[in-house]
């Protein structure tokens, strides 16, 4: 619908994305009276997915894609069945707008019956001359006998952009919108066809367009509301704007919140203190601010309350289980967790990826560390890019250690991590890939 808006954060989401979306979509519902829908634009992580169901929170709607598809322009208009009579029909049409949809017993289109299927049928049946035919020997006639049979069909999830050069060929004015087993949905009109509306969308958690949804330039962009560095889209007028140096975003919704002089219902700050806790290490990563740790304090008050799932947590018990529930490798294929928490960079003519997994030991690594390597390399090559590199993230001791793909350019051996005899090498301190390891890289490649 035109009024939804739609909160997304960035394509491979982590705890902080999914959670700020939910707590914002609620902020804007509750202070703004607008109808915000949190949604999520790739699968859950195991994390977040333990954290959802403990909570007791449903997932987020999937949003992959910003651009309109046929069912926002479709409307369900009353139909009747072939055998009924042209009367009928001709009653129909003058509350539709001007045609009579035909939809067979079983729910699939059989015909429309408009002005031009009209004046054929009369065309056919009369002739030249009209004759001694009156107007209630043609009404009676069968629905079926005067409809056009030949009307294109869309299926309701498809893209409009992917029909446009059809459509525009067509000398047709209403098309069929049907469901994936070809049932009746509804009509689309040309001229709505031609001038869908666009989603709105508010993005979180990011801003450059290579780690959001596709054809967010469709899109009617209204906000973004992030803690990353800038990569921020074109838009086409002026839009709020918040990038803040905060450890996630669930801090800057958090803000909000209180600014408002809202409390967050328990099962919404439990999500929003989960990404906090998630992105910030427990407010032990380099990223941590004061503002962090002050939010974290509110959610807690507001989550650990009596009747709450999470009642009797407090912030280091909660924490370590949030982190313990995105933690290993054991139980995942390399290809998934080179694929999980990853974002896209440009820098110094180069496009790579840098992905992060978290362990509990570093030890382990050793048995998975030629999978990820390959792994990497299959990701490297299916993506399109220079390199790509995986920070594997002991979160127990705060130190990492750096996979990095073959082929990588060689400016790369500059990096300050020493080489180990596994081919890894030793990120020491290293936990946030966003203010440790991504500064560094691109210092390199942009010298």
């Amino acid at each position: 619908m035109p009024d939804q808006i739609y909160i997304v954060g960035h394509i491979n989401p982590d705890t902080d994305s999914i959670a700020s979306a939910m707590g914002y979509a609620w902020l804007l519902r509750e202070r703004d009276r607008v109808n915000a829908i949190p949604a999520r634009a790739g699968a859950l992580n195991p994390q977040t997915s333990w954290a959802l169901k403990t909570i007791g929170l449903e997932s987020p709607i999937l949003l992959t894609d910003a651009s309109p598809r046929f069912e926002s322009v479709m409307h369900r208009l009353d139909s009747i069945r072939p055998d009924a009579q042209l009367g009928a029909a001709w009653t129909l049409a003058s509350r539709t707008g001007g045609l009579a949809p035909i939809v067979n017993e079983d729910g699939t289109p059989f015909g429309i019956i408009n002005g031009l299927s009209l004046f054929n049928y009369f065309t056919n049946i009369l002739g030249p001359r009209p004759g001694d035919t009156t107007v209630r020997e043609m009404m009676s006639a069968q629905c079926k006998d005067a409809a056009d049979t030949n009307v294109p069909k869309f299926k309701a999830n498809a893209h409009i952009r992917d029909s446009l050069n059809r459509i525009l060929r067509d000398e047709i004015d209403d098309y069929w919108v049907v469901d994936d087993n070809g049932l009746y949905l509804g009509i689309a009109r040309q001229r709505n066809i031609l001038n869908p509306p666009r989603l709105k969308i508010i993005l979180v958690d990011h801003n450059e367009p290579r780690q959001s949804i596709a054809a967010l330039e469709e899109a009617e962009l209204l906000e973004i509301l992030d803690h990353h560095r800038l990569g921020n889209p074109y838009t086409h007028q002026p839009i709020r704007f918040t990038v803040d140096v905060v450890g996630s975003t669930s801090t800057l919704v958090t803000e909000q919140i209180a600014e408002a002089g809202l409390s967050a219902p328990p099962k919404i700050a439990g999500a929003l203190l989960a990404g906090l806790l998630s992105d910030t290490l427990i407010l032990t990563s380099p990223t941590t601010t004061n503002r962090d740790r002050t939010a974290a304090e509110r959610l807690a008050r507001w989550t650990f309350v009596g009747g709450s799932p999470l009642q009797g947590e407090t912030i280091e018990s909660f924490g370590k289980s949030i982190l313990s529930a995105g933690a290993g490798l054991s139980n995942r294929k390399p290809e998934e967790v080179v694929s999980t928490d990853i974002k896209s960079f440009e820098g110094g003519g180069f496009k790579f990826a840098v992905a992060q997994v978290e362990v509990t030991d570093l030890m382990q690594l050793t048995e998975h560390l030629n999978p990820l390597t390959n792994a990497l390399d299959n990701l490297r090559d299916k993506r399109g890019l220079d390199f790509a590199m995986l920070l594997v993230t002991d979160i127990v001791r705060g130190t990492s250690r750096l996979l990095v793909s073959s082929s990588a350019p060689p400016v790369l051996n500059d990096l300050p991590y020493p080489p180990l005899p596994d081919g890894s090498r030793d990120a020491s301190g290293v936990v946030s890939r966003k203010k440790q390891l991504l500064p560094v890289v691109l210092g390199l490649l942009d010298r």
